[in-house]
């Protein structure tokens, strides 16, 4: 028992910390940190020395936090967020939205059909990189629940990779090792039962597997229910604007949608709803409207809001100028405030934090008068924007509530070009193999700050920690479970379990267990331990071990129980909010069906 001290810790602590995860009863970070420092006193403190006759470094159980698939996740993570920042997607997504936008869900299908069949013949991980940002961008449109669309986009990529030996970097390994054994796979050796499973799996994520997050958590609920509250601002047309010439149609504007005209204040006069036909807008004419912050932020983007000569009637200590810098916030009016009584111009709040007020909500009623001229009340939430230095000078202030997680950068459209030109480059770069993703995805996140597409802060919120420290700490286990012979050790109990049974129980034994290892290994790592021995288990019972090298192959990829279990997991974690469990939920049954469809196919197909 002492000799295999270190292998039966090593599994225990990896049940452990998979059942730990899977209850989310404990953070991520905690139960990685706690992984990992055990990991680190138990090979540190009671050297293992492998086969080789050499001791495990403690530096190969830390190499996780320098793995480039880490490092490729993280800096994918930063240009999608640059993508998003700017804007790029918003012609694309309006585009798609006026053919489909009276069926988003459709349209959400439709896109991931496209994304597993093109992962048949590109890489899935680019097709996730392309597509996260335009999903997220769908979803914020649409009001759609990102955790129910991420999480399939990396599941039907995953399934059409196994399609073809293209679709995925394992497919190559797997059959430049199964080559080594004297065994020859073409493009298309993989493609028919490939397509059967796909398939079946596909139905399973369309259709069923949106249907397991019913309820988001309260986080996400308030974020929908903050996102469609209104606020009442001004708006006053500048030479410029897209407004100027627009007339009014059955009494009203259509062309403001979003936004809704609550008032039209011209030369003085308040105009009310609803319009003469004749009515047609034209430059200084305030626009009293009622919006979201998202409404008033597109027109801060687009340039109808002049920050030098904010609506509220304030001039800035200096000059503004829209983009990742300038942010736009909540603040809510304290009771007793020194500021309430006092109108919009008058307050001193945008003199005093050098900040502009854009919009005010109210529970009761507001008046039809311009802006400047309304009076605070205990409770108003104003919508302010400006720099986030000046928000700092906000906190601690007893008289107005800066709500500091509300604040959100303005998109800088006139950047809209550059993070697609990075973003487009990676994507090429990436699929022709011209230069590794690793290179391209960290050059790319660094011109993407460079070029002023996000800032330094907007960066570094753009990845989780959890991922950091999970892909970290799960390295390390699977680190030590190969080093102490822990992974040879399952194997060889997989294939002892088939004892003489027939070629068709063994090719399932074989898809069930490489299925279940490769979501705690990588994919790699599991089609570099099972190719030879499922050739070898084919050549002792007389089967043609094509069909088990292809079974290998298949169930390397079934990696759908963990968020480690493959990299566009990882990279779906973040912008769809799931938990460790999330993963175990929606897998699990996806690999029990997989696993399933095979049984009753494979061995008609291979003639076993």
């Amino acid at each position: 028992m002492i000799e295999h001290f270190h292998l039966v810790a090593t599994l225990a602590i990896i049940v452990l910390v998979v059942g730990l995860y899977s209850i989310d009863r404990f953070s991520i970070e905690a139960v990685s940190l706690a992984a990992l420092g055990i990991l680190l006193v138990l090979f540190g403190t009671f050297p293992f020395t492998m086969a080789d006759g050499k001791t495990l470094p403690i530096e190969d159980l830390l190499a996780g936090f320098s793995s480039p698939a880490l490092v490729t996740v993280i800096a994918l993570l930063i240009v999608g967020k640059g993508l998003f920042a700017t804007d790029a997607l918003e012609g694309l997504t309006n585009r798609i939205g006026r053919f489909y936008g009276s069926n988003p869900r459709l349209l959400v299908i439709l896109i991931l059909a496209t994304c597993g069949m093109t992962s048949a013949f590109l890489n899935n991980t680019p097709v996730v990189v392309i597509f996260i940002p335009v999903l997220a961008s769908i979803a914020a449109r649409f009001r759609l629940p990102p955790y129910q669309i991420f999480m399939p986009l990396s599941f039907i990529t995953i399934l059409g990779g196994m399609t073809t030996m293209l679709g995925s970097s394992t497919n190559l390994i797997a059959a430049g090792i199964a080559a080594r054994e004297g065994v020859t796979m073409g493009f298309f050796d993989i493609t028919g039962m490939g397509v059967i499973l796909a398939l079946a799996g596909s139905v399973y994520v369309l259709f069923v597997m949106p249907r397991i997050f019913t309820q988001a958590s309260s986080e996400k609920r308030f974020e929908q229910e903050t996102a469609g509250t209104q606020f009442l601002g001004e708006v006053v047309l500048l030479e410029q604007s897209r407004f100027n010439g627009e007339s009014a149609r059955s009494g009203f504007f259509p062309s403001l949608a979003p936004m809704a005209l609550h008032a039209l204040i011209r030369d003085d006069q308040i105009l009310l709803p609803p319009y003469e036909d004749g009515v047609t807008l034209r430059p200084g004419d305030r626009l009293q409207m009622t919006g979201t912050r998202k409404g008033f932020m597109d027109l801060i983007a687009k340039g109808e809001i002049r920050l030098t000569a904010a609506p509220d009637g304030s001039t800035p200590a200096v000059e503004r100028r829209a983009g990742a810098h300038y942010h736009l916030a909540e603040a809510v009016v304290a009771p007793g405030s020194l500021f309430e009584g006092r109108t919009v111009r008058f307050s001193g709040i945008q003199q005093r934090f050098n900040v502009n007020i854009f919009g005010v909500r109210r529970k009761s009623r507001m008046a039809r008068s311009p802006l400047s001229q309304l009076r605070f009340e205990a409770g108003d939430t104003l919508l302010i924007g400006g720099r986030e230095e000046d928000f700092r000078a906000m906190r601690g202030n007893h008289d107005i509530l800066l709500l500091e997680h509300s604040a959100e950068s303005v998109p800088p459209r006139n950047k809209a070009l550059v993070a697609s030109a990075i973003f487009a480059a990676i994507v090429v770069l990436s699929a022709t193999g011209i230069s590794p993703m690793v290179v391209n995805a960290v050059t790319g996140a660094l011109l993407m700050i460079l070029f002023g597409c996000l800032t330094l802060q907007q960066a570094a919120r753009a990845f989780d920690r959890q991922i950091f420290l999970l892909v970290g700490a799960s390295i390390a286990m699977a680190t030590a479970l190969q080093a102490t012979g822990g992974a040879q050790l399952i194997a060889e109990g997989i294939v002892g379990l088939g004892g003489g049974a027939s070629a068709s129980v063994m090719i399932v034994l074989l898809f069930i267990g490489v299925s279940l290892l490769t979501n705690v290994l990588s994919n790699n790592a599991a089609v570099a331990l099972f190719i030879p021995i499922g050739i070898s288990m084919a050549h002792q019972i007389g089967a043609p071990p094509e069909a088990f090298a292809a079974a290998v192959i298949y169930s390397a990829n079934c990696s759908f129980a963990t968020p480690i279990g493959y990299q566009t997991n990882l990279m779906v974690m973040g912008p769809g909010h799931y938990s460790f469990g999330d993963f175990i939920r929606a897998g699990v049954p996806l690999i029990v069906l997989l696993t399933v469809v095979f049984a009753l196919v494979a061995p008609w197909y291979y003639g076993l």
